[in-house]
């Protein structure tokens, strides 16, 4: 049996053949002549399957490394070590595109025998490069962030030093106010990656215990009236009685921080928190694919509830200009900012989706009836069944 009829053999891959690879896929005979060019090598590299096959390898993928050598030159597939069996995962560049390649050699005789087929993948780059420029763009944005705070907080402290018999108890006050308020800064926003990181790696994990929502949306509203938002701004509406919810209390500090935060800057007018009881549709355990874990849990305290589909709705809405709906779409993504003249790192939204999923819920941004911003999340309520 040839090598194309054993890979692909209807036991190998339930009947189908190389063309259903989601990677490029070339192999190589023991002359090094090209016998197979799938259809995603044909779409990767750009390459018809019918200028491929005959080829020797090393013609029809010109492959080269980064610095211009050429790559089939450099591995010599078919001499070298005996021992070889494959080429580690390398970026290289073929007819100017970028590709992933690597390489398994075939030896039917084992170790030192000569090799009878090499099987080379190919994998696109632009997947690597989006996430490559995302993570450049996070380093971009936290560096200018960080850059600001900590100018401010070295400008502060060097003066003191210096100049410290000048100063007024009043003036040595208020420099070190300052440089108190841009460390928390800082401090807020390493805490935000350290969130984005655990969100993201699917690591976050839930310290649950029964949390009264009215109390936790009570403390928020002081706390923004204690740092001089007017009290008569804010309006509260909790619908009793209220059922317990199951979660953890550090994270819903952070999801209703960043939300009525991000009405009070972005928003106007009156701040509207509504807390009513709702059902969900379908309970969900996992973001965009990325399991969020929780140890010490059953399933009924990783995000499911005693009570089925009953469920927590808190809705803050505002009454300013509100978001454009084909906006609407892009709010819990990373760095969004619809406001970019009033700052900000453009994380908080993000981190409050992964939050909220992490503990089942959901969560969705619409228009409030008075025109302004509405962000709406629910909360799977009642009691797990039992703790493990």
């Amino acid at each position: 049996m040839d090598v194309d009829a054993e890979l692909f053999a209807p036991d190998g891959l339930c009947g189908l053949g190389a063309d259903a690879l989601p990677d490029g896929l070339v192999i190589a005979d023991a002359t090094g002549a090209v016998c197979s060019f799938n259809a995603a090598a044909v779409r990767i590299t750009g390459i018809k399957a019918e200028d491929a096959l005959g080829k020797h390898l090393s013609d029809a993928l010109p492959l080269e490394d980064i610095e211009g050598r050429r790559w089939w030159v450099c591995t010599d597939p078919y001499g070298g070590l005996g021992t070889r069996t494959r080429q580690p995962e390398r970026n290289l560049v073929l007819n100017g595109r970028e590709v992933l390649v690597t390489a398994s050699y075939i030896r039917r005789s084992g170790a030192n025998s000569p090799v009878t087929h090499v099987v080379v993948a190919l994998r696109c780059t632009a997947a690597r490069r989006r996430d490559e420029r995302n993570h450049a763009e996070l380093i971009a944005t936290v560096a200018h962030e960080l850059r600001s705070p900590l100018t401010s907080v070295k400008g502060f402290t060097a003066t003191l030093l210096r100049k410290w018999e000048r100063f007024t108890d009043e003036q040595k006050r208020l420099m070190l106010e300052t440089v108190d308020a841009d460390a928390d800064r800082v401090t807020r926003l390493i805490t935000e990656l350290l969130d984005i990181s655990r969100i993201d790696s699917g690591r976050l994990q839930l310290h649950r215990e029964i949390v009264d929502l009215a109390e936790a949306v009570d403390r928020h509203v002081r706390a923004q009236t204690a740092a001089g938002q007017p009290a008569d701004r804010f309006r509260v509406l909790t619908e009793q009685p209220l059922p317990p919810i199951w979660m953890d209390r550090d994270k819903l500090d952070q999801i209703l921080g960043n939300l009525l935060e991000n009405a009070v800057r972005h928003g106007a007018g009156a701040v509207t928190i509504k807390v009513s009881r709702t059902r969900l549709e379908a309970p969900r355990r996992r973001r965009s694919g990325d399991e969020i874990h929780t140890r010490g849990l059953s399933d009924d305290a990783a995000g499911g509830n005693a009570d089925g589909d009953e469920a927590m709705e808190i809705t803050v809405s505002d009454e300013g200009p509100g978001i454009p709906d084909e906006l609407l779409n892009r709010v819990f993504t990373r760095f969004w900012r619809g406001n970019r003249r009033r700052g900000g790192t453009g994380l908080g939204l993000y981190i409050v989706k992964g939050l909220v999923e992490a503990h089942g819920g959901t969560i969705d941004a619409g228009r409030a009836e008075g025109g302004g911003a509405m962000f709406r999340f629910r909360l799977p309520a009642g009691m797990p069944d039992a703790l493990t």
